[in-house]
């Protein structure tokens, strides 16, 4: 016999559960007639969408999910369906999934492990399950778990020990540049302990600053990969398990269809695609507008802008002053042309003039110092936004996370904007991203990957003058952010002297009050500025410690 299951890696709005069920609903029923599916598999928390955060404190969260159950068990026949969702039990919320057939829900399990930590708050709204969750479908003894629950030996153990011969495994695991590896060894290490093959599904889209990239996939009882769905495609796909009675496993799946492993620049490309093609699109904003500048980190974010939402969206704006080289007038110009944007070009010395003789009283006998540099900045942020309201336009901030780190940033002014593709993006990797972008299609001129970054604010200034080199500061910068390494452990490792380690930190302590108020963006890394690291304001640590 062959038991068929469908993989739903489906791309869901947060909160909008009618629209959601509705999905699951068109998902199941497509899964049964055209994929022939005996079983159809949805993510963690499908009805829902995830994260939902604090809805899930909504006092009308509870009559929602029960009229999104009961329509499924209405409208889908003759498939099991497999599907994740909050619901309250004897007071008690639960994060949960539920197996639906011919009218009725078979089982219903809890999920046990509630992760709170980086980005996870399950224990602020979730109690934990303690009964194993095993159904039967067409004979074989199915087990459930959800997320976390696979990272712990337990609830498998759990499983197996009530006589599953098959474990599901609902997921909404975000994306970061070593996930994908970690849940192939992980689930290599519980088949291997349980003996029992495992079908993992994953959550396909973006939430804010998280994005998830499906990648399901399954494990024989060995622990070696049969199949694998595609990175960052909504889908269903497909798995044959055989079941032999007369086999001590008799549950096997069949090897197939294995979707190649992208590199680190393809998969961290994509994820920011995708990122802010679903935050516009979920947001409805009409499109998107963002100043380019010549350099490096506003040519990427205009990549990025354009493979998201296409160029007849995106408008760029070229704002130069004094200061702006026509190299890089030059080099704006081209990377519109090539990738087919609307161009302005809005110069903006007669704005920032007006602003310094309104300001010349109270700036009298002071010599010019960065007040005026920032100046610049907030007159671009200015044009920017009155062109985001007057047109509809989403402003695209094109900071990176090595600027974010350090304050290399104008507050109100080239930190305005919605949304930030490049927040979690260290410089060093923004360089390696331009030329992988240009594998696809050349569009970002080859002087603006090559050429020293500047802000332009000053004469001849180069972002060196006033900060290390980008593969030092980067490599700083990692040790304390995302490893919470101290000052002392950095310097442990002799590759740094004294002065710049305490100076980069310092400057990565005093300036958290600027990335308080920066724009959401694409988390990358399994550190990023926002949900997973919040560090007060206000705060007398010493950073050797």
């Amino acid at each position: 016999m062959t038991l068929r299951i469908a993989m739903a890696q489906l791309d869901m709005l947060v909160g909008d559960i009618t629209k959601n069920t509705q999905s699951v609903i068109n998902a199941a029923c497509k899964a049964r007639d055209e994929e022939r599916a005996d079983v159809v598999v949805f993510p963690e928390l499908t009805l829902t969408g995830y994260p939902p955060e604090d809805l899930l404190l909504r006092s009308s969260l509870d009559p929602r999910i029960e009229s999104a159950l009961a329509k499924i068990l209405a409208d889908v026949r003759d498939i099991y369906v497999v599907v994740g969702y909050p619901r309250r039990i004897d007071g008690e919320l639960f994060n949960c999934a539920g197996v639906i057939y011919q009218g009725s829900l078979l089982v219903e399990y809890a999920k046990q492990k509630l992760p709170n930590f980086l980005v996870f708050d399950d224990k602020r709204y979730f109690s934990e399950g303690r009964d194993a969750g095993l159904v039967d479908i067409k004979g074989v003894k199915v087990g459930l778990s959800i997320c976390e629950d696979i990272w712990h030996p337990e609830p498998i153990a759990q499983a197996k020990a009530a006589g599953a011969e098959l474990i599901l495994n609902l997921n909404a695991s975000p994306y970061h540049i070593e996930k994908m590896g970690e849940r192939e060894a992980l689930l290599h290490q519980r088949a291997t302990e349980v003996t029992l093959p495992i079908v993992y599904v994953n959550y396909m889209g973006a939430q804010d600053e998280l994005v998830y990239e499906g990648g399901s996939f399954a494990v024989n009882a060995k622990g070696e990969k049969v199949m694998q769905a595609p990175w960052f495609e909504a889908g269903l796909y497909c798995l044959d398990m055989i079941v032999d009675e007369s086999q001590p496993h008799k549950v096997e799946p069949v090897s197939s269809h294995i979707a190649p492993a992208l590199d680190v620049e393809a998969s961290v490309y994509q994820a920011m695609v995708l990122g802010l093609r679903d935050y516009i699109t979920k947001n409805r904003f009409k499109g998107i507008v963002l100043g380019l500048s010549g350099g490096i980190d506003s040519a990427l974010s205009l990549a990025v802008a354009v493979d998201a939402i296409g160029a007849d969206r995106v408008q760029a704006v070229m704002m130069p002053y004094t200061y702006t080289s026509s190299i890089s007038l030059h080099d704006a110009e081209e990377e519109a042309k090539l990738l087919g944007v609307k161009y302005s070009v809005l110069p903006i010395e007669s704005m920032v003039s007006a602003f310094t003789d309104v300001l010349a009283p109270e700036f009298e006998g002071l010599g010019n110092d960065t007040t005026e540099e920032n100046l610049q900045a907030r007159t671009r942020g200015v044009v920017l936004m009155a062109i985001s309201n007057k047109k509809g336009l989403m402003v695209l901030t094109t900071g990176n996370k090595s600027e974010m780190a350090v304050g290399y940033a104008t507050l109100y002014g080239d930190m305005v904007g919605g949304y930030s593709v490049l927040k979690d993006v260290f410089k060093t990797l923004v360089f390696k991203l331009c030329r992988y972008r240009n594998t696809l299609g050349y569009v970002i001129p080859e002087r603006v990957i090559t050429r020293p970054p500047s802000a332009e604010l000053a004469p001849d200034q180069k972002d060196e003058d006033s900060l290390p080199s980008y593969d030092i500061l980067d490599e700083i910068l990692r040790m304390y952010i995302e490893e919470d390494q101290s000052a002392e452990a950095i310097l442990a490792t002799k590759k740094f002297d004294r002065e710049t380690v305490y100076r980069v930190l310092r400057l990565v302590d005093v300036n958290e009050y600027k990335r308080r108020q920066s724009p959401t963006g694409v988390r990358i890394t399994a550190r990023g500025f926002g949900r997973d690291r919040r560090y007060p304001i206000t705060n007398g640590w010493h950073i050797g410690e």
